[in-house]
């Protein structure tokens, strides 16, 4: 039995992968032929030709106009997934067809709805608008992670580690210090999580990054909405420094980080990152500093996470977990998942 949820979006790529060359992302278990039409559109189809189920993302399978080849027998189809040619004989067999998925291209991410195409209008994909949007610069990447995609929603619910893991990056003393607020909107299906930390250490991702120097006020509002997105709303300003009455806040930096959460397959997991910022919007100085030290952060999860899965799934049935305070939030998120889930 699979964990994936089904008739759900899910982020597949970056707009900015998908071109003229196919090229193949597995997602919950199910491998996604990816590619663009001449007019642009992007097309997302099975990688598996129906007819010895060679990879239609294997060389020498080619693209010729808005058809796909395959490389082994010459099977070809349409953007439609719908097979327009076979070897060797005129009549196209009428089941010769690859499954195809819907797709939508939205705030530089490619979503793919996993389940019954049917189902997939009505089911809403959330929006991460400050990743393609005036006034905000984006940097971004993706990382894959040898662990299930419950272990980074738990890292990503809980950012006490950040003190711990992530020293001399992000973490202070007072993330871990500092009591959160858990509250589940479960109409909106969206888990919040906040910690707000009046006065702070300010570490080197924001010093270098905004210039500020001394104590920070820090804020950090997370909001999940399962099964795949995580944004973390953070604010960072001068210790003292507050939004205005009229909601305001032209003093203090804010930066997006968004996480797209991909299962790829039971263990394995496509961890898209990325970080917008609402200043220096021109500075490609800032911009390459906050994505090296973010992928730096990134890495140091996977390594982690590496791990943990290793030990998991190596680990006798019945071990009894060990939730404390700070776990609300990623408790939150698992029961969450395992309503979608139908468990």
């Amino acid at each position: 039995m699979t964990s994936f949820i089904q008739n759900q979006w899910y982020v597949a790529a970056y707009g900015r992968e998908v071109a003229r060359t196919p090229f193949s992302r597995t997602v919950c278990g199910e491998s996604i032929l990816l590619w663009r039409t001449e007019a642009g559109a992007i097309t997302a189809m099975s990688d598996r030709c129906v007819h010895r189920r060679f990879p239609l993302s294997e060389q020498p399978s080619h693209l010729v106009g808005d058809t796909v080849v395959c490389g082994y027998h010459g099977f070809t189809y349409g953007a439609d997934g719908v097979c327009v040619a076979v070897p060797g004989q005129t009549r196209v067999p009428r089941t010769a067809r690859l499954r195809t998925y819907p797709v939508v291209e939205q705030d530089s991410f490619v979503w793919v709805f996993i389940g019954d195409p049917a189902l997939a209008d009505g089911v809403r994909i959330p929006r991460a608008p400050w990743l393609d949007q005036d006034g905000w610069t984006a940097v971004s990447g993706m990382e894959p992670l040898a662990a299930r995609a419950g272990l980074l929603i738990d890292n990503l619910m809980d950012l006490s580690h950040e003190t711990y893991l992530h020293g001399g990056y992000i973490g202070t003393p007072e993330v871990a210090e500092t009591p959160i607020s858990t509250t589940v909107d479960e109409k909106a299906g969206i888990v919040h999580v906040s910690r707000h930390m009046a006065d702070a250490a300010c570490p080197p991702f924001y010093a270098e990054s905004t210039g500020i120097t001394g104590r920070i006020t820090r804020w950090q509002d997370i909001e999940y909405t399962p099964p795949c997105l995580y944004k973390l709303h953070s604010r960072v300003a001068p210790a003292g420094i507050l939004p205005n009455a009229d909601g305001t806040d032209p003093d203090a930096f804010h930066v997006e980080v968004v996480y797209a959460i991909t299962p790829e397959t039971e263990s394995s997991t496509h961890d898209f990152w990325a970080v917008a910022r609402d200043f220096a919007l021109d500075d490609q100085g800032v911009s390459d500093f906050l994505a090296e030290s973010n992928r730096t952060v990134v890495l140091q999860d996977v390594t982690a996470l590496d791990a943990l899965e290793r030990v998991i799934a190596g680990e006798p049935d019945g071990y009894q977990e060990l939730s404390i305070n700070i776990d609300t939030g990623g408790l939150a998120a698992r029961r969450m998942i395992a309503k979608m889930a139908g468990r």
